[in-house]
């Protein structure tokens, strides 16, 4: 199971630029709100997608989606792990508790 995150741990990584966010919920989702600086990487384009999103694998990387109840976040995180991605963590409250507690939220134009 991967590592977990805490919102203010994840908020801290945000804004020092030191994590790569990756959005686990399809585009349409993504485009309405996600996480400051996210990436949108969804479980089927993990393999194909994520050596060029992604050429490092040991940078520090958290996964999220909408809440504990999806799964989304931890499949994309199994998929990176199992390609060698040595840094993975999972914000399982996702974006929902992130509003929730006021924070930024972004959209796409």
């Amino acid at each position: 199971m991967t590592t977990l995150i805490t919102r203010d741990e994840l908020a801290r990584g945000i804004a020092a630029g030191t994590v790569i966010v990756l959005d686990a919920l399809g585009p349409e989702y993504y485009a309405k709100a996600h996480l400051p600086g996210a990436l949108n990487l969804v479980e089927n384009d993990v393999d194909t997608v994520a050596p060029t999103l992604l050429p490092d694998r040991d940078a520090a990387i958290v996964t999220y989606c909408s809440n504990p109840a999806c799964g989304n976040s931890q499949a994309v995180a199994s998929k990176l792990e199992a390609l060698g991605y040595t840094n993975v963590r999972k914000y399982r409250e996702g974006i929902q508790d992130w509003s929730d507690a006021g924070l930024t939220i972004e959209t796409s134009a």
